[in-house]
């Protein structure tokens, strides 16, 4: 599953910089992950990482974006092959 940010968010900017395949951005009103990026940092981190930091506990999975392990492994792989192919 992606990660979402919900309307709890306190704008205290400690997410976006954790996130090691940059989903994470400012939104209209507070900040926001991009589901085609969020691999729940499978692949990099035995954890979410912007769950682990967020001081008021606004980033839940989103039921809108359900993925399985193999699935979120899967974009990991397809977002290193893309940031490959960019250097």
């Amino acid at each position: 599953m992606a990660l979402m940010i919900t309307e709890e968010c306190i704008n205290c900017d400690v997410c976006e910089p954790q996130c090691p395949n940059e989903a994470i951005s400012m939104g209209p009103e507070h900040y926001v992950i991009d589901p085609a990026k969020c691999t729940e940092c499978v692949g990099h981190f035995g954890e979410p990482q912007c769950v682990a930091i967020c001081p008021v506990a606004c980033i839940p999975h989103d039921p809108a974006h359900l993925e399985s392990q193999e699935t979120l492994l899967q974009k990991f792989e397809r977002l290193q092959a893309q940031q490959a192919l960019v250097k």
